[in-house]
């Protein structure tokens, strides 16, 4: 009785592994060889041609330390996840309040409308900004017949307000889709929390602070860690608004790494695949920071 209990044992074992064997292979192909191939490429130099492995060994990782255009690039990008992301998702949170009361009148229009900009294709989107924030665009037109200003910006033709329309047109994109997690979440609370609230005297900042905000915890952490994914590899907005110009001043660490691969003539893959995983690592480190805080429990 016990070697039938243990032929059968075996069987479903073996079953098991036979159904999990085609979608672990391919994940093993697809995902992590490339991931082993790559970390070994990046202690590699030379072109994609003639590639031999670097001298010294940690050579792309020690050049990051002397390449300006990569510090540069890495500034960009924490400037954009310092000043967009909490704009961002707080814009959201609020949103995803106000349009989750019980007597708001055409609240799916509303929900609608302000996720819309997420469906929007990245390039499509991008292309409109430019145009709107270009010399002659629509928003200098505004601000002419507005009397806010006597002249044309360029606003993508400097430093300062090139920046600055990233981050709008990053805000614009991505707010109605991180309101739609909020609004998710807020599903699950209990409208009876809020009316015992209500009772007990509670306005509606402290009704939003310590009811909304502490339920919604688990969501808000994982719309803070997407955030930073997402961020820290942003490309789109590089590559299409402003081209990473004027100088070089707007480009991100995709858009960097992209072009030692293939915008600059040299495909300079050793050093670009060293450059991500230096990325990899700090999407790592921010997200294991971000669900360690969220991971508080009472």
């Amino acid at each position: 009785m016990k070697n039938k209990s243990k032929r059968v044992t075996l069987k479903r074992n073996i079953s098991g592994w036979i159904f999990l064997a085609p979608a672990s292979i391919l994940i093993f192909v697809m995902s992590f060889y490339p991931i082993i191939n790559a970390l070994i490429m990046s202690f590699k130099s030379g072109s994609s041609a003639n590639m031999h492995w670097a001298d010294p060994f940690i050579f792309n990782y020690q050049r990051m330390f002397q390449d300006n255009l990569f510090k540069r690039s890495l500034f960009n990008t924490f400037l954009y996840l310092i000043v967009q992301v909490p704009i961002m998702l707080v814009l959201a949170l609020v949103l995803a309040n106000l349009l989750n009361q019980k007597d708001l009148k055409l609240k799916g229009l509303f929900r609608t409308c302000i996720f819309l900009p997420c469906a929007t294709s990245l390039v499509s989107y991008s292309l409109i900004f430019k145009a709107m924030f270009a010399t002659n665009g629509l928003v200098n037109s505004i601000l002419l017949k507005m009397g806010l200003i006597s002249e044309n910006i360029n606003f993508l033709g400097q430093t300062g307000t090139a920046r600055m329309v990233i981050i709008i047109a990053l805000i614009w994109r991505w707010t109605g889709y991180n309101m739609v997690f909020y609004l998710a979440g807020l599903q699950n609370i209990e409208y009876s929390i809020y009316e015992a609230a209500k009772i007990d005297g509670a306005n509606a900042f402290q009704t939003f602070w310590r009811i909304t905000v502490p339920l919604l915890k688990p969501v808000i952490v994982m719309t803070v860690v997407m955030s930073i994914n997402g961020t820290l590899q942003l490309f789109d907005e590089s590559v299409n608004l402003t081209s990473g110009g004027p100088a070089n001043s707007t480009i991100t660490m995709s858009h960097y790494i992209y072009n030692n691969s293939f915008g600059e003539g040299v495909a300079n893959f050793g050093y670009s695949t060293a450059l991500s995983f230096v990325v990899f690592l700090m999407v790592a480190i921010l997200s294991n920071i971000n669900m360690g805080v969220g991971d508080k429990r009472d």
